[in-house]
């Protein structure tokens, strides 16, 4: 089945019924059935396998929202991710006790949890350098030079695969195609771990948001076929019903965090950030006492309430899910779990993402350092973009083309692959870079090494 285009009868076999939780939580993973190892789950495999990769480690020095904060209190995308498993997991253990009648017989709530965990985990280990930043200056880079040499040959499906270029996608074609098995089958991570972690399921020719680039599209292919996942239009799937909980958790961590981090770099006050955690903590909870008798210490106060203030949101996307269940299960796209809910507690969210746009988003010295990611990245993409399509033209016959391949480390960039692959592992490297790693390349190709 790996790479085949299914028959449109069988799209249609699949949509003509709900989705199923024995397909949807398949332990099968590329290449390999399911192991029945009673002292570590396949499931759990699967988190292993994330938290030993390269790809995942690289995440510690990857900006989250504030590039190069030398506050060390500051989240970066590692410690962002290891947050949002976190909670993903705790959300999912909630939900299978509310849910524990429809779900098969051998899965247990840790079986549940891990899935999510993981996919969790998972979920920004494609991001760039300099957060979306970052992503925003490759897609602007492509579509600059969309009519240049290197670019010019590319067809509509390959170019919009870069021009909509998203770090959701990056991610799937790190476990699905790079990390440990380089372009055979990546991770190998089960396939209920793949399709919870699929926030956006559609091709990048669709436009953004998206999760999937045309490269890749074939092997997302068998993964919801195994998941009994219904592709509704060639290129557009219905979501895993777990993306909705990967993605709660998502919005719980960033939200309540970037106002953190905004506390701590002083865009925020205690008075900026009262009534939503008023909200968050309920009517229970005397928020100025708390933050009284903790010195009027922000951080002493936020660990006082932020346990309670995430519990009480989990109780509360919990309930939204299984107020949605019948929806989700359908394949209907419905809104973030999070927007769904008209809860008190809910509010506090909403208080916090309006904080992020009006406040913390438009930060001044965050804005110049995003305005200067831009600089870094066409800096670096024209360098290796052009480097490429040289080397690809005139092989190691080029000095420069050959040492931009051999800094890149793939063998196969050059005939062995299409140029819209070739491309692709391009960005595999640039996008893997570290913010600190892309600054330092950029000079060095700018001639600027002595300034750093």
């Amino acid at each position: 089945m790996h790479g085949e285009i299914l028959s449109w009868a069988m799209r249609i076999t699949i949509f003509l019924r709900m989705l199923q939780w024995d397909t949807l939580l398949s332990a099968t993973r590329y290449g390999h059935p399911a192991d029945l190892d009673p002292n570590r789950s396949d499931f759990h495999r699967d988190y292993d396998r994330i938290v030993f990769s390269t790809a995942f480690r690289r995440l510690g020095r990857k900006t989250q929202v504030h590039p190069f904060s030398v506050n060390d209190h500051v989240h970066s995308r590692l410690t962002h991710s290891i947050e949002v498993s976190s909670v993903g997991r705790s959300l999912a253990i909630t939900v299978y006790h509310l849910i524990k009648k429809y779900l098969p017989k051998y899965i247990n709530e840790y079986h549940f949890g891990t899935i999510v965990q993981s996919a969790c985990l998972a979920h920004d280990i494609g991001n760039p350098p300099f957060g979306h930043a970052g992503e925003a200056a490759i897609r602007e880079w492509f579509r600059k030079n969309r009519n240049s040499a290197p670019l010019r040959d590319l067809s509509e499906t390959e170019i919009a695969d870069f021009e909509n270029f998203d770090g959701n996608a990056q991610g799937h074609r790190i476990l699905s195609k790079l990390e440990y098995h380089f372009l055979d089958g990546g991770m190998r991570l089960t396939y209920a771990t793949l399709g919870a972690m699929i926030k956006y399921p559609q091709l990048a020719k669709f436009g953004q948001p998206t999760s999937l680039f045309s490269t890749e599209a074939d092997l997302y292919r068998v993964t919801a076929y195994t998941l009994g996942i219904p592709e509704v239009e060639t290129g557009k799937w219905v979501r895993h019903p777990l993306v909705y909980l990967m993605e709660a958790a998502d919005d719980i961590c960033y939200s309540i965090l970037d106002v953190e981090d905004a506390i701590e770099l002083g865009i925020l006050s205690y008075g900026d950030v009262r009534g939503m955690f008023s909200y968050l903590c309920g009517p229970d909870v005397d928020i100025d006492r708390e933050f009284q008798e903790n010195g009027q210490n922000f951080r002493d106060f936020l660990s006082s309430v932020r346990g309670l203030a995430i519990q009480n949101l989990i109780d509360d996307v919990a309930v939204t899910f299984v107020n949605n269940y019948e929806a989700i299960m359908s394949g209907e796209r419905v809104k973030h779990l999070t927007n769904l809910s008209r809860s008190d507690v809910m509010e506090g969210i909403r208080i916090a993402k309006r904080l992020g746009v009006e406040r913390i988003y438009p930060d001044r010295r965050k804005t110049e350092l995003e305005v200067g990611s831009y600089t870094t990245l066409a800096t670096v993409l024209d360098a290796f973009i052009n480097g490429v399509y040289d080397y690809r033209l005139n092989g190691n016959n080029s000095y420069r083309a050959d040492r931009i391949v051999r800094l890149i480390g793939q063998a196969k960039i050059g005939q062995s692959v299409t140029v819209a692959e070739a491309y692709h592992q391009v960005l595999d490297f640039v996008s893997g870079m570290t913010d600190n790693y892309a600054t330092y390349l950029a000079r060095q190709i700018g001639g600027l090494a002595m300034g750093y």
